[in-house]
């Protein structure tokens, strides 16, 4: 489906109309708030909500709602600089959000001898299901690359 009849179809009805304008504003406040905040805590947190001037924020655990909250002046006055209609900032944590790709972190392997232990566990053992979900935590991290 083309750009335009997407477009067409989002301007078809009040209700669409009102979605897509609500949805555009939500995504230019969120691109505001990325570069007005600490960027290792915009990438633990979003703009959830945007209401009676009011920017809601949620953040992926306490940790990051505890800092975003002591530096929400500091935030918000930024945010101010470019768009006047903000007059607060309100932060919530909402935790087991969708991480954005910038965030996912990593797994480390698992160290060399505790794949060995793993084998030795998997040889030991009596069930299947076991045994099975055993070898496959070995050959996964064997495959990563383990130190």
């Amino acid at each position: 489906m083309s750009t335009r009849i997407i477009g067409d179809l989002l301007r078809s009805t009040d209700e669409l109309k009102a979605l897509s304008t609500r949805t555009r504003r939500l995504q230019e406040l969120q691109k505001l708030y990325l570069r007005s905040a600490p960027r290792e805590l915009a990438g633990s947190s979003r703009v959830k909500s945007y209401k009676a001037g009011t920017l809601c924020v949620s953040a992926d655990n306490g940790v990051i709602a505890a800092k975003l909250k002591q530096l929400a002046p500091t935030v918000l006055n930024a945010i101010r600089e470019n768009d006047a209609e903000i007059t607060g900032i309100r932060i919530e944590v909402q935790v087991g959000g969708t991480p954005s790709g910038e965030r996912l972190q990593r797994k480390k392997p698992l160290p060399l001898q505790a794949l060995t232990e793993f084998e030795a566990l998997r040889d030991r053992v009596e069930g299947k299901a076991l045994k099975l979900a055993l070898a496959t935590l070995v050959r996964r991290h064997r495959r990563r690359g383990a130190r």
